[in-house]
C-alpha cells in the first residue's frame, strides 16, 4: 500500500496531520531532495503548494510521465492560484483530448456559452 505526503510551508500543510497524512514541512532549498527522497520511498500520491510547486517546477516535471507518484498541486495559506487546477485541467485534456471539464470548446450555433 502507497502513502499519501503532503509537501509546503509549515502552516499550510500541518492541519494534514490530523487527517492521517505525512506532513513534511519545506522550503524552496529542501524541497527538491524531499520530493526525490519521498518518490522513492512509497508515496504515491505526494500533495504540494502550488506556491512550493512553482518553486520546484523543474523536478516536479521529471515525474510527469510515470504512473506514480502522483503529484497534485494544491493551495496553501496563502490562497489558491488557479495552478492546481491548471494541472489537472491539462491533465485530462492529455488523456480525453479536449476540455471536458471547463468547456473551453466553442458552442455550437444556437447552444449556450
Amino acid at each position: 500500500m502507497y502513502n499519501i505526503a503532503v509537501m509546503g510551508d509549515l502552516d499550510s500543510v500541518y492541519g494534514f496531520a490530523s487527517l492521517g497524512l505525512d506532513v513534511f514541512p519545506a522550503g524552496a532549498q529542501d524541497a527538491p531532495e524531499l520530493l526525490r527522497k519521498l518518490a522513492e520511498g512509497g508515496y504515491g500520491v505526494i500533495y504540494i503548494t502550488e506556491e512550493l510547486a512553482a518553486l520546484i517546477a523543474e523536478d516536479i516535471e521529471r515525474y510527469a510521465e510515470q504512473r506514480l507518484p502522483a503529484i497534485i498541486q494544491i493551495p496553501g495559506i496563502k490562497g489558491n492560484t488557479g495552478a492546481g487546477i491548471q494541472g489537472v485541467k491539462n491533465t485530462v485534456e492529455q488523456a480525453i483530448g479536449s476540455d471536458i471539464l471547463f468547456g473551453s470548446e466553442p458552442a455550437g450555433e444556437g447552444e449556450p456559452r
